[in-house]
Formats: C-alpha cells, sequence, structure tokens
C-alpha cells in the first residue's frame, strides 16, 4: 500500500522554519494507513473540535466511511496540524474539495504549518479533478479568516444550518 508523503521546505518563506511533512492518514478510498499517527493527532484536532467523543479513533473511522481524508503536518516528529476534507460533487461550483477541519497547534501558529496543508489540499484537489476548495470557519475566528484570505479563499455566500437533533 502507497503512503502519501508530501515533503515541504519553507526556506524562502520563513528561513527560521524546519523542514515539514505532510503525511496522508488516509489513503485514496479512506482506509486509514498511519493509525498511530492519526492516535498522536487527537490532541491538535481537539483545540478545534474539543466535543469529539472519548474514541477519537472509533469516530474518524466513521468520519472515513462518509468519505473523509486526513493528513497531517509533523515537525520534529511532532504533529503540529491536521487536516480533514472530503471531495463532493455540488450543482453550484462542480466538484469541490471540502475542508471540514483545518487545525494548526497553538504552539506551531504562524510558523507556515497552515500554508503546507492548504498547499497539500490544493495538490490532492488538483489531482482528483476537483474546480475549487471550500471551507466553513466560525464567524468567532478572525485570526483564521485572515489567513483564509490570504490564501486566495473569498467569501461568496453565507452558510446556514438548523439542528435537527436535541
Amino acid at each position: 500500500m502507497d503512503v502519501y508523503v508530501f515533503n515541504v521546505t519553507f526556506s524562502i518563506l520563513a528561513p527560521n522554519v524546519r523542514d515539514m511533512k505532510i503525511i496522508a492518514i488516509t489513503d485514496a478510498v479512506q482506509d486509514i494507513v498511519e493509525l498511530e499517527w492519526l492516535v498522536q493527532s487527537e490532541a491538535v484536532h481537539r483545540q478545534l473540535r474539543p466535543h469529539l467523543p472519548s474514541d477519537y479513533v472509533a469516530r474518524m473511522r466513521e468520519v472515513f466511511a462518509s468519505g473523509a481524508d486526513m493528513a497531517i503536518c509533523v515537525r520534529d516528529a511532532k504533529v503540529c496540524g491536521i487536516t480533514v476534507f472530503r471531495i463532493i460533487e455540488k450543482t453550484y461550483n462542480g466538484r469541490e474539495l471540502y475542508c471540514d477541519d483545518l487545525v494548526t497547534d497553538e504552539s506551531c501558529r504562524s510558523s507556515g504549518v497552515g500554508g503546507a496543508l492548504m498547499g497539500y489540499m490544493e495538490t490532492v484537489a488538483a489531482e482528483r479533478g476537483c474546480d475549487c476548495l471550500a471551507l466553513d470557519s466560525g464567524t468567532q475566528r478572525h485570526r483564521a479568516h485572515k489567513f483564509y484570505f490570504r490564501e486566495g479563499l473569498t467569501v461568496p455566500a453565507f452558510h446556514f444550518s438548523k439542528p435537527l437533533k436535541k
């Protein structure tokens, strides 16, 4: 089984940042290929999603079974960021790589981790024939919004939601 590793060097953008590796946690059919890295990713993922159930791996298996992929950014054998994404066919904008979660560890912010994960998703989107990359971001996440604008994302619409379970 092939494991996709995406090496990123930021010597031009940030000379003080060591090399980072993007490691795919899932393969092309959403099977987990890096279980140990998935386990190590939990603490970073919970910085954005503290409500995830205590059996993190079981929950992520459910998410992957619904078509999601996951990749992480590692520097010095430490998980610095994670992304969970999926490919969706939509009438509005065609084939879309939708990012469920993009999280950079608090201790690694502003060091190129988010940009590395965005670059990885853009590469995957191009390989899979996507027309666009999209994500939702909480209205209170102002620093994240500045980052997304710097990465070239725009706000083409509002996202409305109505909880159905009480």
